[in-house]
């Protein structure tokens, strides 16, 4: 009994620290804060905005520990819900832009010409994609 207690806090533990590098990996190999930072023109933010990311890895973490249930509106989870798809859209705009995915397939596919339109149909399949899945697999 206490063995499998110690191998669960060992493997919690290590899940934890393997989750945390990838994380930190992610935000500082790929320059997110600052390059945010660049194109809002806010330099003098730039703490505000790193601890704003440690705290939120840091609720994030102890929400997803607890089962909690909270009993919202659903008008006002039409703005969560808004808000939590532009940090995702920023988050992917960010990283495609600093890997520069987009042109790089673009030439490579030969559509160079029509980037704006790929870029569209991508947004707009994400978007329907979405409102399908809500609309027709949650149950409500």
């Amino acid at each position: 009994m206490t063995i499998d207690i110690i191998l669960i806090i060992i493997i919690g533990l290590a899940g934890g620290l393997a989750v945390g590098s990838g994380f930190v990996a992610f935000i500082v190999v790929l320059g997110v804060i600052p390059r945010l930072t660049q194109l809002t023109k806010t330099m003098k933010r730039i703490h505000a905005y790193e601890w704003a990311v440690v705290a939120g890895a840091l609720t994030g973490g102890w929400f997803s520990l607890r089962d909690m249930i909270f009993s919202l509106s659903k008008y006002l989870l039409i703005p969560i819900g808004l808000f939590s798809g532009v940090f995702v859209g920023m988050l992917a705009a960010a990283l495609t832009e600093v890997l520069n995915v987009w042109p790089i397939l673009a030439k490579r596919i030969g559509v160079a010409e029509k980037i704006v339109i790929l870029l569209m149909a991508i947004a707009f399949g994400k978007v329907f994609g979405s409102l399908f899945h809500w609309i027709y697999f949650v149950d409500h």
